[in-house]
């Protein structure tokens, strides 16, 4: 199974670029799951299902979300394998610019727009300094040149990304991100590998320095997320 993490600030428009996306995918046979991730509430479960896309939603409540992200991502596979997925696209909360939940091996995409500034790729962390692509969405709504100037910020930022500019609602860049999507590399477990970045300093191991994936590096403040498998 290709596994895709899908990061980026709040609004910035990830799940219209994941819709599109797996609407693109879909057409060539592709059976794709969606585990989104967020904080205390999320409309998106009920996007996805009007698609046709199995999803699973996990929300961290008092806990931070990216540690509740990597703390359950293992789960995630295994519940994108039982339901019989070629491809999990797993969707972030988006609610840190410097935390980023991007795995080695596993295909990193950090979503952007341009209507928040010019400068804004330089006061991104790791989502995207470390990411494999990055879409730049709302390119539309902004004239040429701050497209330019934005996707020059972005490749100073993290000059070994691909830059897609999309619009989620036209879909146009879908086709290109897709291939991407199609690329990326088959992930049967995760038990064992790591973070590209370690996460900010607090309480849970996670905080202070662990990268390593699985239940016994787990300790502390630690919430598990239920999984029902789609008919």
């Amino acid at each position: 199974m290709r596994v895709v993490t899908v990061a980026g600030p709040p609004s910035v428009g990830k799940t219209s670029v994941i819709l599109k996306t797996a609407a693109t995918l879909a057409a060539s046979g592709t059976r794709i799951g969606i585990v989104k991730f967020d904080a205390l509430s999320s409309s998106d479960a009920a996007r996805y299902e009007g698609a046709g896309l199995p999803v699973v939603v996990g929300l961290s409540g008092s806990v931070c979300p990216d540690h509740f992200f990597i703390s359950n991502i293992d789960d995630c596979l295994q519940w994108g394998a039982a339901a019989g997925l070629d491809t999990l696209v797993v969707e972030s909360a988006g609610l840190c610019n410097r935390c980023a939940p991007h795995i080695a091996g596993v295909l990193a995409v950090c979503v952007v727009d341009n209507l928040s500034g010019i400068h804004t790729p330089r006061k991104i962390g790791p989502m995207l300094k470390l990411a494999d692509v990055v879409v730049v969405t709302k390119g539309d709504i902004v004239s040429q040149a701050e497209r330019e100037v934005f996707a020059y910020n972005v490749a100073l930022a993290n000059p070994r990304a691909a830059i897609l500019f999309f619009n989620g609602i036209t879909g146009q860049g879908a086709f290109e991100l897709s291939h991407y999507f199609g690329e990326a590399p088959e992930v049967e477990s995760l038990e064992g590998r790591r973070l590209r970045f370690p996460m900010p300093s607090a309480v849970c191991p996670y905080c202070i320095g662990e990268t390593a994936i699985g239940r016994e590096h787990q300790r502390g403040n630690v919430r598990k997320m239920d999984f029902k498998v789609p008919a």
